[in-house]
């Protein structure tokens, strides 16, 4: 059964503080925009590949941004964002940079417990796997998620994980394409397919043989 994330309250979201200007920042895959800085919050909106975000404020310890896109304020995962040093040179990951990209850091650590909370009682234990690799950005631009590619999936599979829902499972980081799951994640079975699937981070993801994500169900 799918636990139900209620919304976190305007005030859980940190809202800036100082004088710093906001920075522009590129998603470098489709990326959730969600309520708090944790992968059991809320999702708000879907951040599309390589569109612009205005990065507030970020949580270092915890790897998210504070990000504003198309009129909706929320939380977005910074080692997916990528932002320019200096308009000469090649952007940069905003989660290896923000120092240098004169970023206000914040302590987001009780709005990550609220994020949790309301996930239905999940605990830090369940948060100990993480997802592995992903489209991260790199130095230069380039992007791997988008150098693999995204699966065509037939339409009748997906429909298939869509009929057939299995329980949740939360893993720091975040669902994206090119990312994999760990070998603790139990994977469900699609009769006669190549593909499995799993219910990550309130997202349904196909994955392949590897148990990298080839497709992420929105």
């Amino acid at each position: 059964m799918y636990a139900k994330l209620a919304g976190l309250s305007t005030a859980a979201i940190l809202t800036a503080t100082s004088g710093i200007a906001a920075t522009n920042a590129t998603a470098t895959t489709d990326l959730n925009l969600r309520a708090g800085p944790a992968p059991t919050a809320e999702i708000l909106d879907v951040i599309p590949g390589e569109e612009m975000v205005s990065v507030e404020q970020c949580a270092e310890a915890l790897k998210w941004c504070k990000v504003s896109f198309d009129g909706t304020e929320g939380w977005a995962y910074a080692p997916y964002l990528t932002a320019s040093l200096d308009q000469e040179q090649e952007p940069v990951v905003v989660y290896d940079n923000i120092t240098a990209l004169d970023i206000e850091t914040v302590d987001a650590n009780e709005d990550r417990r609220d994020a949790t909370a309301v996930a239905g009682g999940v605990t830090a234990g369940a948060l100990a796997m993480s997802l592995i690799g992903g489209p991260a950005a790199v130095a230069g631009g380039i992007l791997l998620g988008t150098a693999a590619g995204a699966a065509s999936v037939p339409e009748d599979t997906v429909t298939y994980v869509t009929e057939h829902p299995v329980e949740p499972v939360y893993l720091n980081g975040e669902v994206a394409v090119g990312a994999g799951i760990p070998e603790g994640v139990t994977l469900a079975q699609i009769p006669e397919s190549d593909y499995r699937y799993a219910y990550v981070n309130g997202n349904r993801v196909l994955v392949d043989t590897d148990r990298q994500i080839v497709h992420v169900v929105r």
